[in-house]
């Protein structure tokens, strides 16, 4: 699993210590050093299955700031991924990616899936 984050986000520090503690491996990757690609928001946005809109950190500054919330509603898709993949904050946080689904945020009930699934396996 790819479990991408900004360390020194809360929500990221507390999915990251739920991976932990049930003992999930995953590659960690720090979303403002080693921001999502165009080409892997797309793919992941295709497993996500969640509104485009979703990927936003809404709360962050950069989103704040550059005055996203207008700017999208006339953009394609193709352009919200692209301001996506421009800068790591502008996307919500954490992502984790197990390569059959993408996980935006941190829901505890969808990560405790993947510990039942590790289980089955």
């Amino acid at each position: 699993m790819l479990f991408i984050c900004y360390e020194k986000c809360s929500t990221c520090q507390k999915a990251k210590k739920f991976l932990d503690e049930h003992h999930l491996n995953y590659e960690l990757r720090d979303i403002k050093s080693d921001n999502p690609a165009y080409e892997e928001l797309k793919q992941w946005y295709a497993l996500a299955n969640l509104p485009l809109k979703r990927f936003f950190n809404t709360s962050g500054k950069a989103y704040r700031e550059r005055n996203i919330k207008e700017r999208i509603k006339d953009m394609s898709e193709d352009e919200i991924l692209r301001l996506l993949s421009t800068d790591g904050m502008l996307v919500k946080r954490p992502l984790l990616i197990d390569g059959e689904r993408m996980i935006v945020g941190f829901d505890e009930t969808k990560y405790q899936d993947l510990v039942h699934k590790k289980v089955i396996c």
